[in-house]
């Protein structure tokens, strides 16, 4: 097992603080329960879905296809495999047994993750209810990979209505020292505004990580909120909030967890958010030491996503072509569940790392002699046109004496 060197760090720097602060030294760690989350308007029983996020052409021929997966408990599909997976690119299906794709789990991959965690930082969850809920945090980026990154803004009486505490960041210590100096002095909690700032943390990730690399690059962003859901004077309505989740082009999921020693009233505003955003709601009222349990199911979420890679024999055109990818499950049932997206026929830069890159997924996915990566007809003979001119790879850069 690993060891929790950021829960130590955070523990550490958590009493010190509180210290300082004449609050007090937390000496016991809250337990992590064995039952499961609450789970607010799954899927109907014996249902399943997926979702494309992310698509990613930059290695033409060869394209990425990202998605997430979840069954009527919201939690994810797990061990799908080639044979679980229907693709068609312009309206044709691609044969399994031509090996022309290929299904992986992001888990086992270099590419990386993003997290924004929101912390209510306002007065009304003093106490108990905001050391678990700091604890939760850092249990979540102690469960993280070396790869992923997450920031953590604090809703307290800034100007905008939160407080930056962490930047994207790595270093799971680093993170760590930062979450033991929060204040619990909000006033007010903007919670509307503190999310859209997430979300908009969130927008910038496809611009590269801390560590850019052909391999190591941000792939998906969630955001985790801790709060009782009363929002108290943001500029950002409800309305305007749940209108800018529905319209992003690339879903970010908000994860809930609704707790409180006081009231539910408002957690229906968190389950609306979470909801609408391809998340999940917690409701997890008073019994906050179920808080570890939730963020390392969320983080097993984030990490279960999977890929497909494919090669495509359309020429390189510039153009958009549309693609779906279907799952069916269990294998062998007959029922598949489709999603669309889209990708371009785009030549890939002349960079000595794409090359090499390409030329492993040469090697995995090699040029079919016929070009034809579809089912053939009844009779044998092949459905597809003329096998397309395959791009060549492009040349690295030359060096100059």
């Amino acid at each position: 097992m690993r060891p929790r060197t950021t829960a130590r760090a955070f523990n550490s720097g958590l009493s010190n603080a509180w210290q300082a602060a004449s609050r007090g030294v937390i000496v016991a760690a809250l337990s992590i329960m064995a039952a499961g989350a609450a789970h607010a308007g799954g899927a109907l029983p014996g249902t399943y879905g997926h979702k494309i996020y992310r698509v990613d052409y930059s290695l033409y021929p060869f394209v990425q296809v990202y998605f997430r997966t979840f069954d009527e408990n919201k939690q994810p599909l797990v061990n799908l495999n080639e044979l679980n997976i229907g693709l068609m690119v312009k309206g044709r299906a691609y044969d399994p047994m031509k090996r022309q794709y290929r299904i992986e789990s992001v888990r086992q991959k270099q590419v990386g993750t993003r997290t924004v965690l929101v912390l209510d930082a306002s007065k009304s969850m003093a106490g108990a209810p905001f050391e678990a809920a700091l604890r939760a945090a850092a249990r979540y980026v102690d469960t993280k990979r070396p790869q992923d990154e997450v920031a953590v803004l604090a809703i307290r009486d800034e100007k905008e209505g939160y407080q930056l505490v962490s930047q994207f960041e790595r270093d799971p210590l680093a993170i760590a020292r930062r979450l033991a100096d929060v204040q619990v002095d909000g006033m007010q909690s903007r919670i509307y505004d503190s999310v859209g700032a997430a979300m908009q943390m969130c927008g910038l990730s496809g611009q590269g990580s801390l560590d850019p690399g052909i391999e190591n690059y941000i792939v998906s962003c969630s955001i985790v909120v801790f709060s009782d859901g009363l929002d108290e004077g943001s500029a950002l309505a409800r309305e305007e909030l749940m209108g800018r989740i529905t319209n992003m082009p690339v879903p970010v999921p908000i994860y809930s967890l609704a707790y409180s020693k006081r009231s539910t009233e408002h957690f229906k505003n968190l389950e609306a958010l979470s909801k609408n955003s391809f998340g999940n709601y917690y409701n997890v009222g008073e019994t906050v030491d179920r808080m570890q349990s939730i963020v390392e199911e969320i983080q097993n979420i984030v990490q279960s996503d999977y890929v497909v890679t494919f090669r495509s024999y359309l020429p390189v055109d510039g153009e958009s072509h549309a693609l779906k990818l279907g799952v069916e499950y269990p294998t062998g049932s007959g029922k598949f569940t489709y999603d669309s997206a889209s990708f371009e026929a785009i030549e890939p830069p002349p960079v000595t790392g794409v090359r090499e890159r390409m030329d492993v997924l040469n090697a995995t996915l090699p040029l079919l002699p016929d070009g034809n990566p579809h089912f053939s007809a009844a009779g044998g003979g092949a459905v597809a046109p003329a096998p397309a001119t395959q791009p060549p790879l492009p040349e690295p850069p030359a060096v100059v004496q």
